[in-house]
């Protein structure tokens, strides 16, 4: 039994947490593909049962995804012993739903889940601008954005946003899209995947319906297509995307991309669609800044209705560059953490969860980890490299030797070699001298936080 002061979490609780876990565990593709519209749909004692929305999502995700997600659901909740799967309900058989059985309240809910996302537009009622942190990194995105709301097909079209990996594309995108669908309810609106909309047509042209597939498409007066370099040497699929950018285009209906790139840098790509691309519209969307960041952090621990103390908001901040899905991820397991402890959670609590769960910044090299840490200490770079033994310097070499170790994950014996050819015991003795002063000492502790945010700025 759980600790009476601990707050138990709700089936649909447990598993959102624990697909953050499992997001960063797997590849975006990947998690996009197979847990998409899964859920818990029940707990029997120690045993998790997830519900996947099809009998070829279930066996994918017990052949190859299982280790992984009962990994995720036993650091949330030690007690879950056996995960098995099934298949939500709106998916079996139409004998099986006439059997009269009434669905339970959690296969109630899982319903509502499933719906959560509208199959005939395919947008996620979340990614509202209203729900969108707008901050000095992603400006001119968000206005271009707000712009085609007024005049759409007229102004910026197409309209074309870019950017890394979780900077906050898709939800900008989907929200001219859920704008749309709420203020014009005459317009038809489509998101789409790139992937989805390759795979749209081949099944089309396979199954002969390939005018059935042209007429579907054109149908649109807001056609929004995310990731579109994932259609890069697809000459077929690229060549339908023209004609149907011309058609709609033509006609001032709407068109929005995202895409990783610029789209005079996409590999694979005819020079026509280029061109088409950049014919509206092109807005970045770069790592957000530090001051972008904690504005994030504020607006989604308000959206959780849960507090966080500025120090800490600070860390994260400066912590985690240039994801906002990780941060919603650290920020995620920290509401969770604090539910299971029944309590908030301490600076070192959230310090372990930024280290075991974010990756390492691996774009810099030991020899600058060194002159970054010698500048810090005003002293000469090459004195980290020779043997003397001098107060000065063995401390910032001890400080640089556990810094390579814990914030990268150097090798003890590598960090000797690079480091004038010093033993590997000695370097373990360093980094273990370090790590029991941090315990014992806040000066050392705010000294190493501070050469932290220097290496990783």
């Amino acid at each position: 039994m759980p600790p009476a002061s601990m707050t138990i979490m709700t089936n649909r609780e447990l598993w959102q947490n624990a697909l953050v876990q499992i997001e960063l565990g797997t590849s975006e593709a990947s998690f996009r593909t197979w847990f998409r519209n899964t859920d818990i749909s029940g707990r029997d004692g120690s045993t998790v049962h997830i519900a996947a929305p099809s009998k070829i999502v279930k066996e994918w995700l017990v052949e190859k995804h299982h280790k992984l997600i009962l990994k995720a659901l036993r650091a949330l909740d030690s007690t879950i012993r056996t995960v098995e799967y099934t298949v939500h309900r709106s998916a079996t058989p139409a004998a099986e739903r006439k059997s009269g059985k009434t669905p339970s309240p959690e296969n109630a809910s899982f319903d509502l889940q499933s719906l959560y996302i509208d199959k005939r537009d395919n947008l996620n009622p979340r990614y509202t601008f209203e729900t969108f942190v707008v901050g000095p990194f992603n400006q001119l995105a968000h206005a271009a954005a707000k712009a085609i709301l007024e005049r759409p097909g007229q102004i910026y079209n197409p309209l074309f946003i870019y950017g890394s990996t979780g900077h906050g594309k898709t939800h900008l995108i989907q929200a001219v899209g859920n704008y749309f669908k709420k203020m014009h309810a005459n317009k038809k609106v489509l998101y789409v995947t790139s992937e989805r909309f390759a795979v749209d047509y081949i099944n089309a042209v396979r199954a002969g319906r390939a005018n059935g597939f042209k007429d579907q498409y054109r149908q649109y007066d807001v056609l929004i297509m995310d990731d579109v370099q994932f259609i890069a040497n697809t000459e077929k699929t690229q060549e339908e995307l023209f004609h149907l950018f011309n058609a709609l285009h033509d006609n001032n209906k709407q068109i929005v991309f995202s895409s990783d790139k610029h789209p005079n840098f996409l590999p694979g790509f005819e020079e026509r669609l280029k061109g088409r691309f950049s014919a509206g519209m092109i807005a970045e969307i770069p790592e957000p800044d530090i001051e972008s960041r904690t504005a994030i952090i504020k607006a989604k621990i308000e959206q959780h209705g849960f507090n966080i103390p500025d120090d800490i908001i600070q860390y994260i901040a400066e912590s985690v560059r240039g994801n906002i899905r990780e941060l919603e991820g650290v920020l995620n397991m920290i509401v969770c953490k604090s539910q299971l402890k029944g309590k908030a959670v301490s600076h070192a609590d959230v310090r372990a969860l930024v280290k075991h769960n974010i990756k390492p910044n691996r774009g810099i090299s030991i020899e600058e980890v060194v002159r970054r840490i010698s500048l810090y200490y005003e002293i000469p770079e090459k004195s980290i490299y020779e043997k003397t033994r001098k107060k000065e310097v063995v401390k910032p070499r001890q400080i640089i030797m556990y810094m390579l170790r814990e914030e990268f994950n150097v090798s003890y014996p590598s960090i000797g070699e690079k480091l004038g050819g010093r033993d590997h015991t000695t370097v373990i003795h360093s980094c273990e001298k370090i790590k029991h002063e941090i315990k014992t000492s806040v000066a050392l502790e705010q000294e190493v936080e501070h050469i932290r945010s220097l290496i990783h700025s």
